[in-house]
């Protein structure tokens, strides 16, 4: 896997519901590394962090190899990579394979597989349409947040090389597709309580379930 892109957002006004917020999922190309900190990306924009950054969210990636499909759905866009509100493109991210707990040499920073990206209403800004939300949910490709190891830089070009897999069999397509199944899935359940990557009030409300 290789980075293809690093990306960071000022804080945009936008209207919802008739009022004003924040975000920061406009995020466009900059030409230096980013700085991986402890919970967040450094000189990067959260404007919500009870969602947003964080331990188990300081840095979110999201797949090159996707873009093509969603470009054919949404010709109109301006595009330019971080359209998708991600810290860094990554060329050959595949969640069918990533899994949850892994941890990998990236850059110069060590990080750790945590959850994929749950969309929200201001994805549905920023692609001028609110159905990409089920759209991006049923796609099933949602990138994944990392928790940081070891702070350190990420330049475009850099490998993301696995150093150690999880013990865990659980990918973060799998557990992206619990999350949003009517019908759960009790051994990938049990997999995401017992799986100390993902967030401890996320694997609460998940063994309320069981």
């Amino acid at each position: 896997m290789r980075v293809i892109s690093t990306n960071i957002g000022q804080p945009t006004s936008i209207i919802w519901n008739g009022k004003e917020t924040t975000t920061g999922i406009f995020k466009h190309p900059i030409e230096e590394p980013l700085l991986l900190e402890t919970e967040s990306v450094a000189k990067d924009t959260i404007a919500d962090r009870k969602v947003h950054g964080g331990i188990f969210k300081a840095c979110y990636l999201f797949s090159s190899d996707h873009y093509p499909y969603w470009k054919e759905k949404y010709p109109n866009l301006d595009w330019n990579w971080g359209m998708f509100g991600e810290n860094l493109t990554i060329e050959g991210l595949n969640e069918a394979q990533l899994k949850i707990g892994s941890i990998y040499k990236l850059g110069s920073a060590l990080v750790q597989i945590t959850q994929p990206r749950e969309p929200c209403f201001k994805l549905g800004i920023r692609f001028g349409s609110q159905e990409i939300l089920k759209e991006f949910i049923d796609h099933g490709f949602p990138g994944t947040y990392i928790r940081i190891l070891e702070v350190g830089k990420v330049a475009t070009g850099d490998r993301m090389e696995l150093v150690e897999e999880s013990k865990s069999p659980l990918t973060t397509q799998e557990f992206y597709q619990l999350l949003f199944s009517k019908e759960k899935n009790r051994e990938h359940l049990k997999l995401a309580i017992a799986n100390d990557a993902l967030p401890p009030g996320k694997r609460e409300r998940l063994e309320k379930l069981l």
